[in-house]
């Protein structure tokens, strides 16, 4: 996550005088994907501050949480350069960031919970932050510079061209998941995150016949292309060997950011 920038050891006259220190994140996209005028285009770390008090804050207050925004507006609180707008921020990198930020405030060891896929039986794991792997995505540069993919379907054998989800459209989604669970409405997870993922199918850009698209994809091809966003996607991965105390399943498994990964329990 790259080594803190500490501030100078001698003990300040004034206490206005203290710097909080700072890091640089190792950004999994190295920038690439972002277009050019972006202030993270071709940067491959971004400088980002300690926790502080201030930050607690943030992280605690419940209006923030009741809006689903209180960790975007944390990340955009650490971040040095306020020039980057935290939405626009590729998913990857603002994970890679919420890590460090993690190290540096509580510690590398993550206490959490993970469900056992087979019965169910919830188990108690320590994680250690230090062991996240940095995932660059599989991509050539041209395809990375201006940020677009392409992907021919199996099935139906339509062209498309797609695009990484940024933080803005995390956002979207977290607030029609509530929405829908406020209405006790059916999910539409999936074909609303390949609503902002394709920006156009058979060259055709207009976007209420890609939904119409999108609602009749073959499962064949939408499995496909889940799996070639998740081979293009630069993310850090949180994976620990997985032994269920209950019935002995073993798997390996993705570490959930759980409530408890920014409001430790002691």
């Amino acid at each position: 996550m790259g080594a803190p920038n500490l501030p100078p050891t001698q003990t300040p006259t004034n206490l206005l005088d203290f710097v909080s220190p700072t890091q640089f994140v190792d950004l999994p996209s190295k920038g690439k994907i972002y277009t050019e005028g972006h202030p993270l285009y071709n940067k491959d770390s971004v400088e980002i501050r300690f926790m502080t008090a201030k930050d607690e804050d943030i992280l605690s207050s419940e209006s923030l949480l009741k809006k689903g925004i209180a960790i975007d507006r944390f990340v955009q609180n650490v971040l040095i350069d306020k020039q980057i707008s935290v939405d626009s921020l590729l998913i990857g990198d603002k994970n890679a960031i919420l890590v460090a930020s993690r190290i540096s405030g509580y510690g590398n060891l993550y206490e959490t919970e993970l469900i056992c896929p087979v019965c169910n039986a919830k188990n108690q794991l320590s994680f250690d932050l230090n062991t996240v792997n940095t995932y660059y995505g599989c991509v050539d540069d041209e395809q990375a510079e201006n940020g677009k993919y392409t992907l021919a379907l199996p099935i139906s054998k339509v062209n498309l061209e797609i695009r990484l989800l940024t933080s803005k459209d995390e956002k979207t989604m977290i607030k029609k998941i509530r929405a829908a669970q406020k209405k006790k409405d059916q999910s539409t997870t999936i074909t609303d995150q390949y609503k902002m993922m394709i920006i156009s199918a058979q060259g055709i850009t207009d976007q209420s016949q890609i939904a119409q698209f999108i609602d009749l994809m073959p499962v064949q091809d939408s499995k496909a292309l889940r799996e070639h966003y998740k081979q293009i996607c630069p993310n850090i991965e949180m994976k620990e060997e997985f032994e269920c105390t209950s019935c002995a399943h073993e798997q390996e498994l993705e570490v959930p950011f759980g409530a408890d990964f920014f409001w430790p329990k002691s």
